[in-house]
């Protein structure tokens, strides 16, 4: 005799898995829960659908939801008042800094706060003021302010 889950088995998983985002958030485990929750309500129509039809059904459910939600949250980013809040380095872009070292051949270093910033720009002598205009990685673009 083999074992076939019943639906409150895929709903018991389901609000397992939506639990589980809550403790180790990554976007992915609750739609792996959605997924289990309509398998559930799936298997309570159709009694007779079989582990196999379940299975697929759950795996191409949670492929489908995860990555339409991706595609979604590509197109409709979350709004922040911080956007540069993790990207430290555009949160100096329009500021002005004294050079701390002269920029030569392109490449020369600021202080912000207690650390120093690799800067690329135009030649300039120290302590020259210079305007912060973009990022590029781990170094700040600069122009003579």
């Amino acid at each position: 005799m083999e074992y076939t889950p019943d639906y409150w088995h895929w709903w018991i998983l389901g609000v397992a898995l939506v639990i589980l985002e809550a403790f180790a958030p990554g976007a992915f485990l609750v739609w792996m829960g959605v997924a289990a929750i309509v398998v559930g309500f799936l298997l309570w129509l159709i009694p007779a659908m079989s582990w196999e039809i379940q299975f697929l059904v759950f795996a191409l459910l949670s492929v489908s939801t995860i990555v339409g939600w991706r595609m979604w949250f590509k197109r409709h980013p979350e709004e922040t008042d911080q956007p540069s809040l993790n990207r430290r380095g555009e949160q100096y872009i329009g500021r002005s800094f004294t050079l701390e070292t002269a920029i030569e051949n392109g490449v020369g270093r600021i202080r912000v706060g207690d650390s120093q910033w690799r800067v690329t720009g135009s030649d300039l002598p120290v302590g020259s003021k210079v305007t912060v205009i973009g990022v590029d990685g781990a170094s700040l673009k600069v122009e003579a302010a």
